[in-house]
């Protein structure tokens, strides 16, 4: 059985001298050699700590050379590892954590007694330090964090290697579970794309509770190339991330398209030497054509591809782009024909292939496609149509048509759950934590389309209380309960929400309002 852990050791087994990691922010690096050691170190702490094979660990610390080797150090205890945003409120974290039951997290010491006071009269006892492991910037503890019953029947945790939550339908974040099959059969297919080798270096700009990191992390690091990370801050600062992509030499970028659009804005671009750039990879939203068009004329050599795929397939369709852009092209280009080994089929809503041309549901089978939500037995059944043929389709949500070919142009979502800044948002994970405030006793949120960011988040409240809150205390608020890229753009206050003739909030209507 091959596993993603397998991947460093053979590397390190064939390039121990070589550079596995680098981490510009802190002006460091670390060989295989001793990265493969490190996480040998880790692993061996997890089993002490009683971590058998298909236990999760959680992973709550920013990005660092530290936090990587944590990642390897899970896989090889057997463990699947699951990533929460180091930024959002420990609640949050702390819901994830439970939900799925980890044996053991891997935390920030600045994020220690936020995680504690989530778990109120249970004990998180500290097993390890890891300072003298981590020497590269991490300041990690291992903690002992007890188990949590778990609803429903048992889940099948047999080569489980991560869980990425996204956000979910009731407000609550599910996990997708995937195992080591089906992460590297995107990750094999990459290879034969993109064509590594070990003088490469691969831009990590997603965090790792974000499905792009699974490209950053995996494919440089089963070739002997280096992964370059760009941490949290580094990320939002366009001007100084241009210089760090020049300087470093990274020759295989990948990020969300308002991440290349913030660089052609502002980030000076023509002053640096990208020559070393030979590929540019993009996904997580739709990159409109002419910021697009903009960033080929900075970055004119290297091969464009565009990237689709929820987390729940990993990336199922590619498309390459031509260029130039031609001038007069308004339309974004596809997403694609399918990959990673994977078959795509347009559906209408009896689950019936629809006529080529034709709109519907893109319904993805194949080895990149997740095993399943984690402990949500009813959520699986409505995701998966099973064919006559016993084919497990996953039904994606999104709405497509077959361009010609077998390459297919996105149209749009089938439900509320809309991308934004890269992230998938579902609306009412929003509502739901609008309604913790004490003065809020209804709430409703639209996303409207926006030319510059792509996507507009505004939410409609009834406010209970005479005096209204500044936005700033409004966004306070959401950033207490929400990750930063939910929290809305805009808030209005209205005396009470229009309904629909069942008395559902319209959500049409809303839209409509300024």
């Amino acid at each position: 059985m091959h596993r993603l852990d397998h991947l460093v050791e053979r590397s390190a087994a064939r390039l121990p001298g070589h550079v596995a990691v680098e981490d510009p922010s802190r002006a460091t690096a670390i060989t295989y050699a001793a990265l493969n050691a490190i996480t040998d170190r880790i692993r061996d702490h997890l089993r002490a700590l009683g971590v058998q094979p298909g236990d999760r660990v959680g992973i709550y610390a920013p990005k660092s050379i530290g936090t990587v080797a944590s990642l390897f150090g899970i896989l090889k205890a057997g463990a699947a590892y699951v990533p929460v945003d180091p930024g959002a409120p420990p609640a949050r974290n702390a819901f994830i954590f439970k939900d799925c039951s980890v044996r053991a997290v891997l935390v920030d010491r600045k994020k220690v007694e936020g995680l504690r006071g989530e778990y109120e009269g249970q004990e998180l006892r500290e097993v390890a330090a890891l300072d003298d492991l981590l020497p590269y910037g991490a300041d990690l503890a291992l903690l002992s964090v007890p188990p949590q019953p778990m609803a429903g029947p048992p889940v099948d945790t047999d080569n489980l290697s991560y869980i990425l939550y996204t956000s979910g339908s009731t407000g609550k974040p599910k996990g997708v579970m995937h195992t080591h099959a089906s992460a590297l059969s995107f990750i094999d297919w990459c290879s034969t794309v993109f064509e590594p080798t070990p003088e490469d270096k691969f831009s990590s700009h997603a965090p790792f509770h974000f499905d792009l990191s699974i490209l950053d992390i995996y494919v440089p690091l089963k070739h002997g190339a280096t992964l370059v990370l760009i941490g949290e801050s580094l990320g939002k600062q366009p001007a100084q991330l241009a210089q760090v992509i020049a300087e470093t030499g990274i020759t295989a970028w990948y990020s969300t398209p308002s991440i290349l659009r913030l660089l052609v804005e502002f980030g000076k671009m023509e002053t640096h030497d990208y020559s070393a750039l030979r590929i540019v990879n993009f996904a997580g939203e739709v990159f409109p054509v002419k910021h697009l068009r903009a960033l080929t004329k900075i970055w004119p050599h290297p091969r464009y591809f565009n990237l689709y795929g929820p987390t729940e397939t990993n990336v199922c369709t590619y498309y390459a782009v031509d260029l130039p852009v031609p001038e007069d092209r308004t339309e974004p280009y596809p997403i694609g024909w399918a990959c990673s080994g994977d078959e795509c089929m347009v559906a209408d809503f009896d689950y019936r292939e629809v006529a080529p041309g034709a709109e519907g549901e893109l319904l993805v089978t194949g080895g990149s496609v997740m095993r399943g939500y984690w402990n949500l037995p009813e959520r699986n059944a409505q995701a998966f149509h099973v064919g006559e043929d016993g084919k497990r389709w996953y039904k994606t949500g999104d709405v497509v048509r077959d361009g010609g070919g077998g390459c297919y142009v996105f149209v749009g979502r089938r439900d509320r759950m809309v991308k934004r800044r890269g992230y998938r948002v579902e609306l009412g994970e929003i509502e739901s934590a609008l309604y913790k405030h004490p003065a809020v006793t209804e709430a409703a949120v639209v996303a409207l389309p926006d030319e510059q960011n792509g996507v507009l988040i505004k939410a409609f409240m009834n406010w209970m209380d005479d005096s209204k809150p500044s936005l700033i205390r409004l966004k306070q608020f959401c950033a207490k309960n929400l990750p930063l890229y939910m929290i809305p753009d805009r808030f209005s206050f209205l005396d009470t929400l229009p309904k629909t003739s069942t008395d559902k909030i319209d959500y049409q209507r809303l839209k409509t309002l300024p």
